[in-house]
Formats: C-alpha cells, structure tokens, sequence
C-alpha cells in the first residue's frame, strides 16, 4: 500500500487529470456513487472514478495499480452479490460512458460500456432493430453480454453473448486491447461468458436483428391453477415458434389497474408470453393460456423498449437470487416447482420463474463456454424485499427452491443469474475444460488478478 503522502498526491493528479468526475469518503456525491442495485450492498471505496472515456479509464487503472488499489469495475451495478463495488479500494465507474452507435446498414451496434438496456433498447426501436437484452432496463449492458445474455429474444435471436461481433478493452495494465474472430481471437472467446476478468470492457460491438413488431400476453391466475397453467405453458412453447418465449412467474400481485383490487398484495401464478411479432398471430398462440381460469389479462403489441421496463425494480431493494438448469419438466417436476410457491416472502417482489431456452439459445455456436445451452428449462428464484427482519427466510427460500428442483439439474448455470456461490459454481458455468482455458488466457491478460471482483478465473 502507498504512503499516505504518495496516496494523497495521486489521488489530486487523477482530479486534475479525469475528463469525468472523481468521489472520495466526504465528498458532496460520494454516498450517492456507491449506492448499487442490491440494497443489501453497503460498501465504501477509498475512490470512485467516474469515467467520460476510455482515456478516464486507461488513467483510473494506472492510477489504482500505483497505489496497489483493489480494482472494481461498474456498469450497471446489477450484481447481487456487490460485485461493483469494494471496501477501501478503486471502483472504475463506467455509468457516464453510455453512447450507443446503431449501425442500420450493417446491422450492428456499438455501446459504451457504462450503457444500460435502456439505452440500447431506445437506440435501435426506432430502426425496428433490437438484440438479446435483459429482462430489466436498469441492467449494464457490458457485464450482460460478456456473462452470457439471456432475455426475451433469446430463443429466436440467440443469447446476448451469441451476437457478440467485438470488444474494446483496457487490461490490467492499461493498455487498450481489441478482441473480435479475427484479433485476439482467443480473448474473445473468454469473453463469451468471462465477464469482466480480462479488462474493463470500455465498448462492445453487438449483432442486430429485425425486430418491426412485438407483442406480450400477461395473464394472472390464483395460485391453485399454478400446475396446470405451467403444464400449458410447457407444452405451448415446446410446440410453439422460436419467436415465442416469456416465462411463468409466481409473484405478489401489483397495485396495477389490470389487477382486481382484492388480490394486489397476494400471491399470484403468472405467464408473461413474449412474441417477437403481431398481435394476431400472438393471441392465436396464447388460445391455451387465455381458455384456463384466470383473474386478469393484458394481451397485444407492445414496443419491446416498453416491455423491457416491465419488470423492473428500484434500487434499494434486499435481493439474493440463484438458479438452476433443468434437462426436463416433467409433470412431477412441476408440481414441485408450484409447491415451492407457497413459501415464497409475500407481498414482496420476490419472483419464482420458470424461463424456457430452446431454439436458438440450443441452435447456437458450440465452440463458446456457454454450458447451460442445451437445458431446456431454467429455474430462477429471485428474492426481492425491503424489511431486513426478512433476510434470514428470502435467502433460505431461494436455497429451498434450488435443493427441491435439483434432482432434474444438468448442474450447469449462468453466472448473470447467481451471486457468490463458490468457486464450483464458476466452473459450473463454464464448464471444467472451458475453465481451464480461460485460466490460460487470465494469465496473459492480468496475471495479477487485478479484475476479481467478479465471478473470478484465477490465472494459471
């Protein structure tokens, strides 16, 4: 660790010397820069860097390397488990870094790394363009794609990290590094599914698709149709065109006006059916859904932007999510994954989801580390609650939902969905072989193990 005078002489020369804005403990929007999505994460660096450009983040590197800083990157601050921050360390802060270029004629689009979903969903509509994103508009691109993608679009577009066409980095060292097929093809294959252990991602490169129209079926139920409703779903989207997808979701019914009064606030089986097209050929697939008894419906097109704010929380809530890949969905394990509903923290915004793959997420490049392709099914408990009294009973819950689905597990996983659950847990989204590979490349890129704050590859 630096001298403090060293330290202190540093830290003036990086104020001075950032395009963007600098934030140390006292600071007037010092708390403000460190409040993350996961109102769980309570953590204070030593200095926050907000970048302007690759330039403000080249320095911001060099900067915590002198002074032996631990290094934590920020996109979004997504990450449940606080990866975007660190206790008396750097965090480079990529927020302000948010431009997206859409590249219509090329069907492409580049997007700063501190760009939001938002950002790109707004970006590419007016095109009727769109590629893979996240479920919530609040979600950093960057750490999305490069953990592996997985969103609306998926079983007709691929996943996120699928469309990946290049990526601009800074290493540990501060340089700056380009990775595509043709250049540092090998880093570019870690960086399907890598995340942020070989740099700080400053720009990404991204296949578009067409995308003119967009439609949602959202029905509500009363929680004892729940088996039958996800049987329907199941065997809809098993026969069902790759445009379709969405997910069953067990929540607390919303105080939104579609909701009868007398169930906001209790617990609900909900199906969300995404169609990556009109209205009508929507309400002919969703037939099945719309027959079974339900308590409430909104069915029709809707700008893909618009639904992917559907969901969203604010930030501030407690949140411990996990998941688990399942080979089938079999009658016994869904009257297993219903059941475990009954338990979840209600009223809260906990979600119990059962998300489909298939398509082109199970169609897609076999040569990437992306282990989970082939599960047709994906469990995903997500607790999301405001009282800490409750912490206790929505971390067991999710853990309860992961142990009771387990017998159908292939046992891979996508790291976006998961916080710090071990160093298996990691390989298990990688798989093994994949890992070790990866450790290779760590070891070119940041042999030190700069960038760990992060589902980490250790170098070899």
């Amino acid at each position: 660790m630096a001298s403090l005078s060293k330290a202190g002489a540093a830290l003036a020369a990086l104020r001075e010397d950032l395009t963007g804005e600098v934030f140390a403990p006292g600071d007037p929007g010092y708390d403000e820069a460190r409040i993350v999505h996961n109102g769980m994460i309570d953590r204070r660096p030593a200095v926050i860097a907000q970048c302007a450009d690759e330039d403000d983040v080249v320095r911001a590197v060099r900067f915590g390397r002198e002074l032996d800083l631990k290094i934590a990157v920020r996109g979004g601050g997504h990450s449940v488990a606080g990866m975007a921050l660190n206790d008396n360390g750097l965090v480079v802060d990529l927020r302000r870094m948010h431009g997206v270029t859409v590249h219509p004629g090329a069907e492409a689009v580049r997007v700063g790394g501190g760009a939001t979903m938002s950002h790109l969903d707004r970006a590419t509509q007016p095109y009727g363009l769109a590629t893979t994103g996240g479920r919530a508009s609040t979600t950093g691109v960057g750490g999305f794609v490069l953990g592996g993608g997985t969103g609306w679009l998926d079983r007709c577009c691929g996943l996120a990290v699928d469309n990946l066409l290049g990526v601009e980095l800074v290493t540990a060292d501060g340089d700056r590094v380009t990775a595509s097929a043709d250049e540092n093809p090998e880093l570019f294959w870690a960086l399907h599914g890598g995340g942020g252990n070989f740099g700080i991602a400053t720009a990404i490169t991204l296949k578009l698709h067409e995308l003119p129209e967009f439609s949602i079926a959202l029905v509500l139920y009363l929680p004892e149709h729940g088996p039958e409703v996800v049987r329907t779903y199941r065997d809809l989207i098993s026969v069902g065109p790759v445009e379709a997808a969405g997910g069953v979701i067990y929540l607390t019914g919303p105080p939104e006006e579609f909701v009868p009064p007398h169930l906001v606030g209790t617990l609900l089986c909900g199906v969300l059916l995404t169609y990556a097209g009109g209205e009508e050929d929507l309400r002919k697939l969703a037939e099945p859904l719309l027959a079974l008894p339900h308590e409430a419906e909104v069915v029709g097109a809707m700008p893909y932007a618009d639904v992917q704010c559907m969901i969203d929380d604010p930030p501030g809530l407690r949140n411990y999510w996990s998941a688990e890949y399942v080979s089938q969905a079999p009658d016994d394990f869904v009257d297993v994954f219903c059941d475990r509903a009954r338990s979840m923290p209600v009223p809260s915004s906990t979600q119990h989801v059962l998300f489909p793959q298939g398509g082109a997420i199970a169609d897609g490049p076999r040569e990437y580390p992306v282990p989970y392709r082939d599960a047709p099914w994906a469990v995903h408990p997500f607790a999301a609650w405001e009282d800490p009294a409750d912490d206790e009973r929505a971390v067991q819950w999710v853990r309860d939902v992961r142990a009771d689905v387990r017998p159908w597990s292939t046992g891979a996983v996508y790291l976006n969905f998961i916080g710090d659950e071990g160093a298996e847990r990691v390989v298990a989204g990688l798989g093994a072989e994949n890992a070790r590979r990866m450790a290779m490349v760590k070891r070119q890129y940041d042999p030190d193990n700069v960038f760990r704050f992060n589902h980490n590859i250790k170098p070899a």
